[in-house]
């Protein structure tokens, strides 16, 4: 019974949690959605045009966009954080005068990312039917206007659910930026809680930045799979007034006969 009370005080110390919760709320979670966002926006434009480098017909982009890929996804997320913030911060701040790490983390994610939504942009663009291609090339449109207003819309519809999920991943990732030595205004949801725990000797506080981190995924996690089950299935048909007439009139006809 003891070991039991132990284990609760150890996990689940509402005190700690609550003493923990306001600043998580007020800075923790602000900062993990706008490293999420801006690492998002950033690595969906570098991603893309790392997607239409894949395709290109010069072999050229296509090679370094292979590289690029190869490189960012083969390295682990740490090491790449780590490489980034801490050997470009004496450049960065050689050139500006800023000791902030906070861009850097945020570049760093964005480059990480780039490589997976290039690849899941390249993916889409490539499903798309090639009679997409021809039909708008025999209405006279150029290469590019094609890829550029036909092709390329399609194939980022059909990879919506990836890119969610992707932006899942960065959210979770974000909390690996804390290595960089972030300021007390710009700590993340895991810094904050693992400070709490260092500072009390209880991983309550660590239990309260995973129910945070939950309380972000799973809502996206179920908004992935409605998305590709709408994609999949398309909307649900409702009757028209006519069937509806239909049905009614089916089911008189067969109440008089059965009269």
């Amino acid at each position: 019974m003891d070991a039991f009370q132990q284990l609760l005080d150890t996990f689940f110390d509402w005190k700690a949690m609550g003493e923990v919760l306001p600043i998580m709320l007020t800075v923790g979670l602000p900062n993990t959605l706008l490293l999420a966002f801006l690492s998002g926006v950033f690595g969906t434009v570098l991603g893309m045009l790392l997607a239409v480098m894949g395709i290109a017909r010069n072999p050229i982009p296509r090679w370094i966009a292979r590289a690029y890929t190869d490189v960012f996804r083969g390295l682990p997320a740490i090491l790449t954080i780590l490489l980034i913030g801490l050997g470009l911060g004496p450049i960065v701040r050689e050139l500006t005068g800023s000791t902030n790490p906070y861009p850097l983390g945020v570049l760093a994610l964005s480059l990480m990312a780039a490589a997976y939504i290039g690849e899941i942009f390249r993916s889409g663009i490539q499903s798309v039917d090639k009679g997409q291609l021809e039909a708008s090339r025999a209405l006279g449109f150029s290469y590019g206007s094609s890829m550029q207003l036909v092709v390329i819309p399609q194939g980022i519809r059909r990879v919506l659910p990836a890119l969610v999920n992707q932006f899942i991943s960065l959210i979770k990732d974000s909390s690996l930026v804390y290595m960089l030595g972030l300021l007390a205004s710009q700590r993340e949801i895991f810094r904050i809680g693992n400070d709490a725990a260092a500072n009390t000797g209880n991983l309550s506080p660590l239990v309260a930045a995973g129910i945070m981190y939950l309380i972000l995924t799973i809502p996206l996690t179920h908004l992935v799979n409605y998305i590709d089950n709408r994609l999949r299935n398309g909307r649900a048909e409702k009757p028209t007034p006519d069937d509806a007439a239909a049905e009614i009139g089916k089911k008189g006809a067969n109440k008089g006969a059965s009269a």
